[in-house]
This record gives C-alpha cells, structure tokens and sequence, in this order.
C-alpha cells in the first residue's frame, strides 16, 4: 500500500475539503460537471504550489567561470509568473525583471526564470517575493549587486474588493551596487521601465 498523502495529507481528505467548499458556494458537489472537479483541483494544486518542492537556491548552484572577463550587468526581463496571493488565495499574475553584476561566475539564463517559478509557485506576497529572489541570487552567485522588479496584477484587489482592473503592483530589491551606485541603479531602473 503506498502512501499518496501531500504534506501529511491524503488525496482523499484535499478533495473531501474541495468538495465542501463546492457546496459552501452553493453547488452540488455531486452533479455530473462536479464530480471530478476535487481531484482535478488537487492535482492542478500540486503544480500551482510546486515551488515548495524545492529549494529555489538549487538552480543557481551550477555556474559558469569562464566568464571571459565579462562584467557587465546580464538581465532577463519579462519572466512571466503566477503566484497565490497567502491573503485570499488568488492568482497573482505578473512579470519580474531580474538582474546582477556578475563577479567571476554567471548562472545560466534559464535558472533565474527557475528561481523566480520556484519562489512564484507558492502562498506568497510580493514584497516578500521580491526580496526572496534577490536574496537567493546574492547568496549563491555572490555577485556586486542584484535588482529584482515585479509588476503584477492581483486578482483580490482586481476581482473583488476595491474591485480595481488592471492595476499592478510594482515592488523592487535593489542590492549591492545597484543600492549604493546610481549609475548601476539608474541603468537597471531604465532597461526595466515599462515603455
């Protein structure tokens, strides 16, 4: 008998608490369009919430020194993400700009999109979101400096509450070099404002 449970819980008690939910909202959990939706939400959670699988960190740990004396800024705009705002349990929907100065060591590409996903796919609130994925790529690249900004719609504030849409969220880290240089901070700030 293998054990399915999720975090010390088992399919069956995750969709058991969709189901409730369904007829909370005033359903019928048992007619015919329904009846597979707990299981379908329990799967389709495990994906949105994958980011706490793993240690974003990882991604960074493989590097590449053969930098050939290259020293300039590397960014990776528009990686697109969806998050779970931990308030409501919504989408938050978004993009992050990400950026370092290299010191002897550069990440592939495709990692800083991984850290953002892996950070991302998890009960989140952007600031806190923000400053994670800086932190993490000061940590392991130990580079001059890094800058995080996303710009992101919440769907808590755009589909109910203030009921606002199409109003984002901009939230930044600025670290090393690109807190204490201007010109460093003014140069990221500019490749990264919306046009």
């Amino acid at each position: 008998m293998t054990d399915h449970s999720h975090h010390g819980v088992s399919p069956e008690e995750a969709e058991a608490a969709v189901r409730t939910l369904i007829q909370w909202a005033g359903d019928d959990p048992d007619r015919e369009g329904l009846l597979e939706t707990p299981a379908r939400v329990t799967r389709s959670y495990r994906e949105l919430f994958a980011g706490y699988e793993s240690d974003p960190r990882a991604y960074l740990e493989k590097t590449f020194e053969e930098v050939g004396g290259y020293d300039q800024m590397v960014v990776l705009k528009d990686i697109r993400f969806v998050s779970f705002c931990e308030h409501h349990m919504l989408p938050v929907v978004g993009v992050a700009h990400v950026a370092y100065l290299p010191t002897d060591r550069v990440v592939g590409i495709s990692k800083l999109a991984r850290v953002v996903r892996g950070f991302a796919r998890r009960l989140q609130i952007q600031e806190k979101m923000t400053a994670e994925i800086a932190g993490a790529i000061h940590e392991v690249l130990r580079p001059h400096g890094v800058g995080v900004v996303i710009e992101a719609e919440h769907s808590c504030m755009t589909l109910r509450g203030v009921n606002a849409p199409g109003a984002t969220l901009t939230t930044s880290t600025l670290l090393g070099l690109f807190k204490n240089d201007p010109r460093t901070r003014e140069e990221f700030l500019s490749l990264t404002r919306r046009k």
